[in-house]
C-alpha cells in the first residue's frame, strides 16, 4: 500500500526447496498463493496468474501447449488446482481468425469453452486472452495500488515512463477483453526486453521465463513504486490536509451503533443487508481530509473497485467538533433518498439499449468525517471486502493526488462495466439465497448446548449469529466450532450476563456495529435449581428470576 503505516516492501517470499518439488501446475498455484497472500499485492479475488504448460493430449497423446489460467473467480491467496481454467493454446490462437473487431469483441467469450483442454469444467475468465497472447510462458496480472496510484494519475504515461523507463510500458484504458488481448500481443512483440506493462486505470501485467523469475519481476516492481511515491510524497500533504479531528475510539463505535441500524432499515426494502465497520488509520485519516468530498465524487478507477464499491460513496455530513449523531439520523433519510435518485440519474445517463435492468440503487460506501466507513452488501463477508476495496481505492487516491492528479475512470466506461452483460451473466448465475441469509440473530446462552445447537441452525439457513453467554471459556469454544464451519464472517462471541442491564446494553451495541443491527433475539440463557422452599434463599429466587424472566 501507498499508506506508510502498513509496512516495508514486499518480502521475496519464493522458497526454492518447495517449489522445487512440485510440478509445473503446482509451481502455479504456488505462486499465485505466495501473490495474493499480500493484500499490496492484489484484493481479494483480483487480478489473476497463467503458465503455458506442456502436457501430452488426453486423446493423441501428443505433447500439447496448454495455457492454465486462474478461472472466473476465486482468490488468489487460496486457489487450487481446481480453480484454474485449462485451454489448449493452438485453438486460443486460432479465436484471431474468428475475431470480427471490437464491437464483437463479447462474443469471443463464448468460443472460450470451445478451447477446453481435458474437459475441465472450470470457466475461463474474460482475461483469458490477455494471458494467452503475451508470448512468455508464465504471466502475473495484479491490482497492487502502489501501481493503480500511477494508472489513475492524470499523466500515468509519463509517470510510468519515469519509474521504470523502458523496463515497463505502458497502455492506455481499455476494457478486459480480446481486443485487449491483441493490444498486449502488439506491445511484447514490439518491445520484447520489456518485463511487463502498465494498464491505465486498471493494474499491472509482468511475465518471465520461469515461475520464480515472473514471480521476483512482479514484487521488484510493486517495491520500486512503493519507494518512488515514499521519496516524491515526503513532507507533502495527504489529501490536502486535515480538516477535522476524529472522535475517540468509543465514541466512534457509539456512532456507528446508532447509525449502521438506521442505514440499514432504509436500504433493506427489498432485501436484507449487513453492514461492516472500518475506523482504521487509512480511513480515519481520508473522512477527515479536506479533500474527501471532490475525491469521493470523482469514483473509484480500478474496475475491480467500483464493481464491489459502485461508482461513488455517500458521504455523511457531520461535525466531529459538535458531535450531534441525532442530527444525522434525522436527515438521513432524505440523503439514501437524494444518492438514489443521482444512481437513477447516472443510469439513465449511460444506459444502451440492452443494458440489464437497473440494480440496487443505494450506496455501499458510506463515509462519515471523525468516525469512519460503513458497508453494506447481501451478506457479511461481502461488506467487509467492499470495504477492504474501497480502502484499496483510499490508497490508489492518496498516492495519485499526492504526486500528480487523481482521475476516475469516465462514467460512461465505469457504467459499461457495472452493466456488462457478460457481468449480468455471472451475477445470474449465483446460487439463490438461504432463507435467513442477511439476517442478524443473537443467542443468549449461546456457548451452552441448545444454545450452541440453536446457532447452528440459525447458521446453517444463512444468518449471521451473534453468540451471547457468561462462560467465557465455552463461548470461545463455541465460536471456534462454529466459525469453522461456517466462516468467521459469519459468527461473533459476546460476553454477557443478562442480570446486567449494562451489560444487555453494550451487547445490542456491539451487534449492531459488527453487522448492522438485530432481527432475530433468542433468549436462550437460564440455569435450573432445586431445593425445598424453606431452603430456597431470596439471592437464589432473584437470581432465577432475573436470568429466566
Amino acid at each position: 500500500m501507498l499508506d506508510k503505516r502498513s509496512g516495508t516492501r514486499l518480502a521475496n517470499l519464493w522458497d526454492d526447496a518447495k517449489a522445487q518439488a512440485m510440478s509445473e501446475p503446482e509451481r502455479l498455484v504456488y505462486r499465485s498463493n505466495v501473490l495474493g497472500s499480500d493484500k499490496r499485492v492484489t484484493n481479494y479475488g483480483g487480478g489473476n496468474t497463467s503458465s503455458k504448460i506442456w502436457q501430452k493430449d488426453p486423446l493423441t497423446g501428443e505433447n500439447m501447449e496448454v495455457l492454465w489460467v486462474k478461472g472466473s473467480g476465486g482468490d488468489s491467496a487460496s486457489i487450487k488446482l481446481d480453480g484454474f481454467a485449462t485451454l489448449y493454446m493452438d485453438k486460443l490462437r486460432a479465436l484471431k481468425g474468428l475475431y470480427r473487431g471490437l464491437e464483437h469483441e463479447d462474443e469471443m467469450v463464448g468460443y472460450l469453452p470451445h478451447c477446453t483442454f481435458n474437459l475441465n469444467p472450470r470457466a475461463a475468465s474474460i482475461d483469458t486472452p490477455l494471458h494467452a497472447f503475451v508470448p512468455k510462458p508464465h504471466v502475473d496480472h495484479m491490482h497492487p495500488d502502489a501501481i493503480i496510484a500511477i494508472a489513475a494519475a492524470k499523466d500515468s504515461k509519463a509517470l510510468t515512463k519515469e519509474i521504470f523507463g523502458d523496463a515497463i510500458g505502458w497502455l492506455p484504458w481499455k476494457r478486459p477483453g480480446f481486443e485487449l488481448g491483441l493490444w498486449l500481443e502488439k506491445f511484447c512483440l514490439e518491445n520484447p526486453e520489456a518485463k511487463g506493462v502498465v494498464l491505465a486505470s486498471h493494474g499491472l501485467f509482468t511475465w518471465g521465463d520461469t515461475p520464480k523469475e515472473c514471480y521476483e519481476t512482479t514484487i521488484s516492481v510493486i517495491n520500486q513504486a512503493i519507494d518512488w511515491f515514499e521519496r516524491k510524497s515526503e513532507g507533502k500533504p495527504i489529501f490536502g490536509g486535515e480538516v477535522v479531528k476524529s472522535l475517540d475510539a468509543p465514541a466512534r463505535r457509539a456512532a456507528a451503533a446508532k447509525l449502521m441500524p438506521r442505514i440499514r432499515g432504509l436500504i433493506s426494502e427489498k432485501s436484507h443487508k449487513l453492514g461492516h465497520f472500518d475506523d482504521s488509520p487509512a480511513v480515519l485519516e481520508f473522512v477527515n481530509s479536506k479533500d474527501l468530498r471532490p475525491l469521493a465524487a470523482l469514483g473509484t478507477s480500478c474496475p475491480d473497485h467500483f464493481l464491489r464499491t459502485k461508482i461513488r460513496p455517500l458521504v455523511i455530513e457531520f461535525d466531529p467538533g459538535n458531535p450531534d449523531v441525532d442530527a444525522v439520523i434525522a436527515r438521513l433519510a432524505d440523503d439514501v433518498a437524494e444518492y438514489r435518485v443521482g444512481y437513477q440519474a447516472y443510469y439513465d445517463r449511460c444506459k444502451h439499449v440492452d443494458s440489464p435492468p437497473v440494480r440496487d440503487p443505494n450506496a455501499v460506501v458510506y463515509l462519515m468525517p471523525g468516525v469512519g466507513m460503513f458497508t453494506f452488501a447481501g451478506d457479511k463477508a461481502t461488506a467487509r471486502i467492499s470495504g477492504e476495496f474501497y480502502v484499496n481505492a483510499i490508497n490508489v487516491m492518496r498516492g495519485a493526488s499526492t504526486v500528480s492528479t487523481y482521475v476516475g475512470l469516465p462514467e460512461q466506461e465505469a457504467f459499461d462495466i457495472e452493466y456488462w452483460l457478460l457481468e449480468e451473466a455471472k451475477l445470474q448465475r449465483l446460487p439463490k439465497p438461504k432463507a435467513l441469509a442477511g439476517q442478524i440473530a443473537l443467542v443468549t446462552g449461546g456457548a451452552g448446548g441448545i444454545g450452541r445447537a440453536t446457532a447452528n441452525r440459525l447458521l446453517r439457513e444463512g444468518a449471521c449469529v451473534v453468540l451471547a453467554d457468561i462462560d467465557e471459556t465455552a463461548l470461545a469454544s463455541a465460536n471456534d466450532e462454529l466459525a469453522k464451519a461456517y466462516g468467521k464472517d459469519f459468527v461473533r462471541p459476546l460476553v454477557i450476563n443478562v442480570t446486567s442491564e449494562d451489560q444487555v446494553i453494550s451487547g445490542f451495541a456491539e451487534t449492531a456495529v459488527e453487522f448492522g443491527g438485530i432481527d432475530i433475539l433468542v433468549s436462550n440463557a437460564g440455569l435450573a435449581t432445586s431445593a425445598p422452599i424453606e431452603e430456597t434463599t431470596l439471592a437464589l429466587w432473584n437470581k432465577n428470576m432475573d436470568i429466566l424472566s
